[in-house]
């Protein structure tokens, strides 16, 4: 294969995420300057005494899974949606973190007398891709992508390279462009970043 097939296909691959990845730089840049209200979603309630049983808990234990009918029993009489069951065993609560991109969520549940309280912030769409920008609580599988993705912009970064070495007779800008392209950085970076 050719180093320009290995650049353009790159270059498609790259295309939508680098650009998705540099719309979120700029909204990552600038976050103090956008304005966004989060929606926060409380729910308080009691779980059946039936259930106090299953959440007996030895002080030992740090970590439990929930039982999957305190799920179904909180999606269908609540409407809460749980997408995690490890749940931390503090005291007299079980607490549930409940970490997602562009929000979170939590649930306690007392353990002694049933109650529980729940809460779910979303801080909205800019949020969100700020946070996959930054993969954070976006999970394993969008980690991966993201190394692969970057894999394809170092491709791409390369074989460009090579393509402007090749073609640089014909272009008497391509090299004081290049060295732009690495002292301007580096000059910021010496001389302009606050420590």
């Amino acid at each position: 294969m050719t180093i320009r097939k290995w650049h353009w296909m790159s270059s498609a691959i790259c295309f939508v995420c680098m650009l998705l990845f540099s719309v979120t730089g700029i909204s990552l840049n600038h976050a103090g300057a956008i304005e966004s209200k989060p929606t926060i979603i409380r729910i308080v309630g009691q779980l059946p005494e039936s259930f106090l049983p299953q959440l007996m808990i030895t002080n030992t234990k740090k970590n439990i899974e929930l039982p999957v009918a305190i799920y179904d029993w909180l999606l269908q009489h609540s409407a809460i949606t749980l997408d995690s069951k490890n749940a931390e065993v503090n005291g007299s609560e079980v607490y549930l973190p409940l970490t997602r991109p562009g929000g979170d969520a939590w649930l306690s549940i007392d353990i002694e007398t049933g109650e529980f309280e729940y809460e779910s912030t979303d801080r909205g769409w800019i949020s969100y891709l700020n946070d996959i920008h930054k993969g954070r609580n976006t999970g394993k599988a969008w980690i991966y992508f993201m190394d692969l993705f970057a894999l394809a912009c170092i491709i791409f970064s390369i074989t460009g390279f090579v393509l402007l070495q090749r073609y640089a007779d014909t272009r008497r800008q391509t090299w004081p462009l290049v060295i732009a392209g690495l002292v301007v950085p580096i000059f910021f970076i010496l001389f302009l970043i606050h420590k």
